[in-house]
Parts: structure tokens; C-alpha cells; sequence
């Protein structure tokens, strides 16, 4: 699994706003953000992990990552996730 980089999707169920980020150790990055302990979500918790991709270099994974914090990338997660976030 260390090889691979990966963007994640987590969801605030406090605001239901989705958070985008990438990592290259996804259970060691979403640790963390479960404990509060990153800026950026503490204030949203408790929080899901929603959606993840597996990328097979950094490059690719920050591009990825880019473009999923987009209105357009935002549209591909919502659609994606669509059954699930509306129940």
C-alpha cells in the first residue's frame, strides 16, 4: 500500500460541507483529522470518509486533488455520491 498516493473526500455530518485532501498513508492522515487534531476539519466534526482514489504518483494525486476542490470536481463527487448523501 506505501506506493500508491491517494486524494480522500471527507464528510462533515456537523455541516455536510466535504473536505478534499491527499496523502500517501490514508489511515495515518485520517487519524487526525478523526481526533480534531488538523485546523482545517476541527471545527467540523465528527467527520466520514466518503469517497478515496488511489493514485500512482504524487503528481498525480495533487492534480486530482485540484481539481475535485473545483466547482466541476465538486459536481463529480456529488453525483458520484448522490444515493448516499441524500439517504
Amino acid at each position: 500500500m506505501g506506493k500508491y498516493y491517494y486524494v480522500y473526500v471527507l464528510l462533515s455530518r456537523k455541516d455536510h460541507h466535504l473536505y478534499v485532501g491527499f496523502t500517501k498513508d490514508l489511515s495515518a492522515r485520517l487519524r487526525p483529522h478523526m481526533k480534531g487534531e488538523v485546523s482545517s476539519t476541527r471545527t467540523r466534526a465528527p467527520l466520514e470518509l466518503v469517497y478515496w482514489e488511489g493514485c500512482l504518483d504524487r503528481a498525480d494525486s495533487t492534480q486530482r486533488e485540484k481539481y475535485l476542490k473545483s466547482a466541476w470536481g465538486k459536481r463529480y463527487i456529488k453525483n458520484r455520491l448522490r444515493n448516499y448523501l441524500t439517504g
